[in-house]
């Protein structure tokens, strides 16, 4: 999916005496869950030239050489009088040290907890800062008198959002973004990218979706035409349909019946990507997550955390042999609070020996409580296999938590409705997708034909499904249709539970389609399938795809079919 483009850096007028700079990545720009679409993403920056000059955002290391270069080349650095950080993330480091270099009278402006991680992070005795903690105003002149929204979250605890009355531009940062690359820098045709906005939220926001809903209390006060997003799109149009969609995204989460605590601690940034991989998959699956990085979290906040959550999972790199303080303290917390028959997790990242992780896993084990997945041990950066295993884990553990529940719901005999819905009759399918290293399977009833020309399918696919994360629009899949008389050995193939990230296919007869799906030789016949859009409904989504090849394998067999008396489960 993704282009294969250098990076550049697009420059343009966005509002009276405002300049967007989009840093442009056309392909993947790190192995992190918010970037797994691989659509490739920008990073904007902004600046604003007032009598003075504020330089808003400027990007991390991946694209320091063309970002200066192109800033060079449109206005004098050395004229800049600041530089508002809207998140201190380490890998900005490069590109704020070489501009201080490039223009020594900068002047940095962040929030106090961003203050203080800019300190440790140029580690400039003459650093020049100015504190917003939310009152403070910056004039620049000409109108563009910018005030400051401290909007902290437990990923980004120094996070401030800017806002200029003078164009109604709110700087958001992190919020209302999507990692797309293009050359549409606003969002025209807004719903044509709901689905990137959704899973951008949804790896990013949906952890700590009641820090999210303070943050748009905060932001309502601030009568905005524009946010200037960190990545993608410059939200326009669709701003109003935007904002109601993260309160409604957000209320999902936050009114959710079942929670976990997931709690952390990252030394260099390692262990909060596997968290946020994990949290993924536990919010798909209709679990709520209450992320909380014990670092920069009240004690009594854990302690609520963790008393309120059904289950809770803890992650640490391992410094010195040992588990940061923070996280020592959160485990002390959880001993002392948490009934061992809550739900436990594990995982952590380390460079060398992976202690932290081993004490953690045994303090637990020795108080007795039950593992919602094997403990996670990540040796330096993880990759798309090590991202996939725990957004898997995240999800078998949301399952777990939810199984007991709804066994009790199918105790109970089904309704006149149930009964009625469950005699549509589907026809038995295996879905198998492959992108890269990532591949998965799910056996498949819900299917329909769509559309003769061009001809196309409908596809519900459980939103807690491995194979979701490949059924994406641009996502390619085999749809294989199995045929009546010898279907139940693939469909107890692939009915059984797999572990995180297990091999679907160990032991399966197939061939590999022109998209690099796996095709069951078993099969009665496959369509190779590539995705249009698609649809949230309920607790599946609706998947629209059009075939693309396809072959009947097996001329004188007949369908296998799924027949059901209830709607209540498959």
């Amino acid at each position: 999916m993704s282009i294969n483009k250098p990076r550049d850096v697009q420059i343009l007028p966005i509002g009276t005496d405002t300049t967007v700079l989009r840093s442009r990545s056309w392909s993947r720009l790190r192995f992190e869950i918010e970037y797994a679409l691989a659509k490739g993403t920008t990073a904007n920056s902004y600046l604003i030239h007032g009598d003075k000059i504020a330089l808003i955002d400027p990007p991390g290391e991946t694209f320091t050489e063309i970002y200066l270069e192109a800033l060079q080349q449109r206005f004098d650095i050395k004229a800049i009088d600041y530089v508002i950080i809207g998140h201190v993330n380490p890998n900005r480091a490069a590109t704020l040290k070489l501009l201080l270099k490039l223009a020594p009278q900068i002047t940095f402006v962040a929030s106090n907890p961003g203050a203080k991680n800019l300190r440790g992070l140029l580690d400039n005795p003459d650093l020049q800062l100015i504190v917003m903690r939310g009152e403070e105003t910056l004039d620049l002149g000409k109108g563009h008198h910018l005030q400051f929204i401290p909007t902290p979250n437990p990923r980004y605890a120094d996070e401030l959002c800017t806002y200029d009355p003078q164009t109604e531009i709110l700087y958001t940062d992190k919020l209302f973004g999507a990692h797309i690359c293009g050359d549409q820098v606003f969002d025209e045709g807004w719903e044509t990218i709901n689905e990137d906005r959704r899973y951008y939220f949804d790896c990013l926001m949906a952890p700590h979706a009641r820090q999210v809903e303070t943050a748009l209390e905060k932001l309502a006060d601030f009568p905005a035409r524009l946010y200037a997003t960190g990545h993608g799109p410059l939200v326009r149009y669709g701003l109003i349909e935007l904002t109601k969609a993260y309160r409604d995204w957000s209320q999902q989460q936050t009114s959710a019946d079942l929670t976990v605590a997931l709690i952390y601690a990252s030394a260099y940034g390692n262990t909060a990507t596997l968290a946020q991989a994990i949290a993924r998959g536990i919010t798909k699956a209709g679990v709520a997550v209450e992320s909380i990085n014990c670092e920069f979290t009240d004690p009594e906040d854990i302690r609520a955390a963790v008393e309120k959550g059904a289950g809770f999972i803890i992650g640490s790199p391992t410094l010195g042999g040992h588990a940061p303080t923070p996280v020592q303290t959160a485990l002390g917390i959880v001993l002392s609070t948490a009934t061992n028959n809550k739900l436990a997790g594990v995982f952590g990242s380390f460079g060398w020996s992976g202690e932290a992780v081993d004490l953690i896993e045994g303090k637990l084990k020795d108080a007795g409580y039950q593992f919602g997945f094997d403990t996670i041990r990540v040796k330096f950066k993880p990759n798309d296999v090590t991202l996939q295993l725990c957004e898997e884990a995240g999800t078998d553990f949301a399952q777990a938590l939810k199984k007991a529940r709804k066994v009790r719901a199918q105790s109970v005999p089904a309704t006149t409705v149930e009964q009625a819905v469950g005699r549509i009759v589907n026809s038995l399918c295996v879905v198998t997708a492959k992108e890269g290293e990532i591949s998965s399977a799910m056996l498949a009833s819900w299917v329909v034909q769509a559309s003769f020309n061009p001809p196309g399918l409908t596809i519900a696919v459980a939103k807690e499904r491995a194979v979701e994360t490949l059924t994406h629009t641009g996502n390619q899949f085999v749809l294989n249709i199995l045929k009546e008389g010898n279907h139940l050995g693939l469909m107890k193939h692939f009915l059984k539970p797999f572990g995180p990230a297990q091999d679907r296919f160990a032991g399966v007869d197939f061939t590999e389609a022109e998209n690099g799906a796996p095709i069951l030789n078993d099969a009665l016949a496959y369509l190779e399938c590539s995705v249009q859009n698609r649809l949230e409904s309920g607790d599946h989504w609706l998947v629209y795809a059009t075939i693309k090849n396809g072959k009947v394998l097996n001329q004188d067999g007949v369908t296998a079919v799924h027949h059901r008396k209830s709607a209540s489960h498959y």
